[in-house]
């Protein structure tokens, strides 16, 4: 079945997609430890970033790193609560669904060290 939200256009579909965006991140932040713990995060990162003495882009790629672990937590989040909707059940698929969005979040940690440790440190 098709959703029936597929139909809307124009001004009435971006006002929509930003409802739903918008609820995705309070969602995300009310019942997701790690999402809270990376807002703050990048609360201090991305102010830090911006006064730091590097040039432009070195600022674009940390603050950019920042923001993919905000953005693959909320795919990982999300990957989480369909496999929880699905069963509780332990499978080895929903292990495996879910320990390999928790390693893509660890991924996308380590290339902000690595961002910030090449900016800062070259």
């Amino acid at each position: 079945m098709e959703s029936p939200h597929k139909g809307k256009t124009g001004l009435r579909r971006l006002l929509n997609a930003f409802a739903y965006s918008y609820d995705g991140l309070r969602a995300a932040y009310q019942h997701e430890d790690a999402f809270r713990q990376e807002v703050w995060l990048a609360l201090v990162l991305i102010p830090l970033a911006c006064f730091l003495p590097s040039s432009g882009v070195a600022k674009a790629l940390m603050i950019a790193s920042v923001m993919l672990v905000i953005i693959v937590e909320l795919i990982n989040s999300a990957i989480e609560a369909t496999v929880d909707r699905i069963s509780l059940e332990n499978h080895i698929l929903a292990k495996r669904a879910k320990d390999i969005g928790s390693a893509a979040v660890l991924v996308s940690l380590l290339n902000v060290v690595l961002v910030w440790g090449v900016v800062l440190f070259s």
